[in-house]
């Protein structure tokens, strides 16, 4: 999957279960600190700033059927993460990933669009647990920031992105257009991503880089056997 996707992505990646160098920055004027880069060079290094960075959060939206979806997440260094996602259409619904393991806990016309009354009545506030593939956590930075796809990109004008600088990267293959806002001041973090003409376009922006996530699984008791599930039980 491109690094594109993979950053406008992470929330549906954890609803089915649910980028330089460090301290590159400028000081704070009118200077540019990627003078002399080019475009590419920037993503590398905002791909790398951000994935040393371990824990964020992000929140945005993302448009797939012809339905608007809201998302919010908080990843952890881990590559633990929570947050919800949903519409007013589809139902909204809470997903947690923990270890080994994710777990989704939604409301009733989430469940009914997905599984019928019977699986929304079975589920009425309680968790579904899923094992993650492989083992490892959804919400890798490793995978979410990777700069492997990240080539072949054009600077344009800078622009700002909730009052802080960024230079704007934008990439174009096919009838897709991907544009990446990298921070200017401080850490080259990405702080904003918009994805056009795709099959899924959305914008998502990042923040709190480096703070403390706290993600713990939810209670055994709160939690439904699969089997059960499986069962209509």
């Amino acid at each position: 999957m491109a690094a594109n996707r993979k950053l406008l992505a992470v929330a549906v990646v954890c609803a089915a279960a649910v980028i330089g160098v460090s301290g590159c920055g400028g000081d704070g004027g009118d200077s540019d600190p990627f003078d002399g880069m080019s475009a590419d060079k920037i993503a590398e290094k905002a791909s790398k700033a951000s994935k040393d960075a371990g824990s964020y959060r992000m929140k945005g939206q993302m448009k797939q059927n012809g339905e608007v979806s809201d998302i919010e997440f908080a990843v952890a260094e881990s590559g633990d993460c929570k947050g919800t996602m949903g519409s007013a259409k589809t139902g909204k619904a809470e997903f947690l990933s923990a270890g080994d393991a994710s777990y989704t806990k939604a409301d009733d016309k989430f469940w009914e669009s997905s599984g019928g009354g019977s699986t929304a009545e079975l589920l009425k506030g309680r968790w579904v647990k899923q094992p993650n593939k492989g083992g490892k956590p959804i919400c890798n930075p490793d995978d979410m920031f990777s700069d492997k796809n990240l080539k072949k990109l054009k600077r344009g004008d800078d622009a700002e992105v909730g009052g802080a600088k960024a230079a704007v990267l934008t990439r174009k293959k096919g009838g897709e257009t991907t544009t990446f806002y990298v921070a200017m001041e401080g850490k080259p973090y990405f702080l904003k991503v918009v994805n056009k003409g795709a099959d899924g376009p959305g914008t998502v922006t990042f923040s709190d880089y480096g703070k403390s996530v706290d993600v713990k699984a939810p209670p055994a008791s709160e939690v439904v056997d699969p089997a059960k599930l499986a069962s209509g039980s």
